[in-house]
């Protein structure tokens, strides 16, 4: 057999794995100036990953000030935020360009 066939065989399982870390963390959509789901449960004292894809043409910020966490995700794009470890309780989010609409909560448990 060619060794270019041994290369991907070996990559695939790498290449497939790539979704996989993404559903093992958080997933947050932002579409109509509004957060999708408005609140998410983590397991308290765990460092998580959580993933914002903003579905509006425009950008958004996802901000916590609970958090300390500010980033801007352009129109049509996505994000990753590392949240925690967190103590338990309830952290408020919310899109400083839309933060009448665009609002909600990490309960960390």
């Amino acid at each position: 057999m060619r060794p270019t066939f041994f290369v991907l065989a070996a990559t695939l399982p790498i290449l497939c794995a790539g979704p996989a870390v993404a559903a093992d963390g958080y997933m947050l959509s932002i579409k109509d100036h509004q957060f999708e789901p408005t609140e998410i449960e983590i397991p308290a004292g765990q460092k998580v990953t959580l993933t914002v894809k903003n579905l509006d043409p425009t950008p958004e910020e996802f901000e916590s000030i609970d958090m300390r966490r500010e980033k801007v995700v352009a129109g049509g794009q996505e994000i990753t935020v590392f949240v925690g470890p967190l103590r338990p309780g309830r952290y408020e989010f919310f899109g400083d360009f839309n933060p009448t609409t665009a609002r909600g909560h990490i309960v960390a448990k």
